[in-house]
């Protein structure tokens, strides 16, 4: 072990929770400042715990970004929100995110209340509770929701951010680090993620899913890396990727009139995985129907889950 290796700092991990939609993935990209996790407009895009490594000075703090929590009878949405129980245990910090920009009131929130407090009743950290969006809401807007979650459990702070815009990470990182312990670096300051290329290329594949198809094709897709090879002479990475889908009748929309739309998401799929590897590649996609693969155990273990 070298010195580096042996520096005692403030360190620790830290669960980035709450329900779909709130902010978790852009927050984790803004406080690391390159994209780890996928970002789309669509409420559960998040299905797996990814881990991002916030270095600075004298601290390092593991932010695991984690599925959407909400109630749900299908086993692919109930194997999310057991990943984001899951990893309320064990940590330094809770981060409980809620966007405080979505139309609310006191009545509509009532049964949402309960539905949260379980949830919250799993932490056994410090928590915060972290308002995201507050840039699109007046200031005094805020106050009943303070006092809704407030009621729900004992917040150790209560911190306003615009995770997009970057407004009050500062805060928060500052009220991280004052709960992290003493101890050692859990990764080397270079490496920004405990992710794996292969699966970050496999999660970029799908946003672009998300991003470019509309109705049920994003909650009915799925998809795996089937080959990943390095051709260092080449300075190229050849990738098969197969996308998963539930109903034939989905083929035909996610492949497009001629093909258009496979090739639309390969384009944009390949352009950001070339950006994350900084080397060419060649980018192969092919579209694979496995009925109910939504409700199947073993599949979705395939999927890390």
């Amino acid at each position: 072990m070298d010195l580096l290796d042996s520096e005692i700092i403030k360190s620790g991990v830290v669960a980035l929770a709450g329900p779909p939609n709130a902010g978790k993935s852009t927050l984790l990209n803004s406080l690391l400042g390159q994209k780890i996790s996928i970002v789309t407009p669509k409420p559960q895009t998040t299905r797996n715990r990814i881990a991002g490594v916030l270095n600075g000075d004298g601290y390092q703090i593991v932010l695991l970004d984690t599925p959407g929590l909400h109630r749900s009878t299908v086993l692919l949405n109930k194997e999310m929100v057991q990943v984001a129980l899951d990893s309320l245990h064990g940590v330094e910090a809770v981060v409980f995110m809620v966007d405080a920009s979505r139309a609310w009131s006191p009545e509509q929130n009532g049964a949402r209340g309960e539905e949260y407090k379980t949830y919250l009743e799993e932490v056994e950290s410090p928590a915060f509770l972290l308002l995201n969006k507050v840039d699109l809401i007046d200031k005094d807007g805020l106050l009943p929701i303070i006092d809704f979650y407030s009621k729900l459990y004992p917040f150790k702070g209560v911190i306003p951010v615009s995770a997009l815009k970057g407004d009050g990470l500062e805060r928060l990182v500052e009220e991280l680090v004052g709960v992290m312990p003493q101890g050692f670096r859990y990764f080397p300051d270079d490496v920004p993620t405990d992710a794996t290329e292969r699966f970050l290329s496999a999660e970029i594949i799908r946003e672009k899913v998300f991003l470019l198809t509309g109705q049920e094709i994003p909650y009915s897709s799925a998809v795996l890396i089937e080959s990943f090879k390095e051709d260092e002479e080449r300075k190229l990475v050849e990738i098969h990727a197969s996308i998963y889908l539930e109903r034939k009748s989905q083929k035909g929309i996610i492949i497009g009139k001629r093909g258009d739309k496979i090739k639309q998401i390969g384009t944009a799929a390949r352009k950001d995985i070339e950006e994350m590897l900084d080397c060419r590649v060649a980018l192969h996609l092919w579209v694979k129907i496995r009925k109910h693969w939504s409700r199947d155990q073993r599949f979705l273990k395939e999927l890390g889950l």
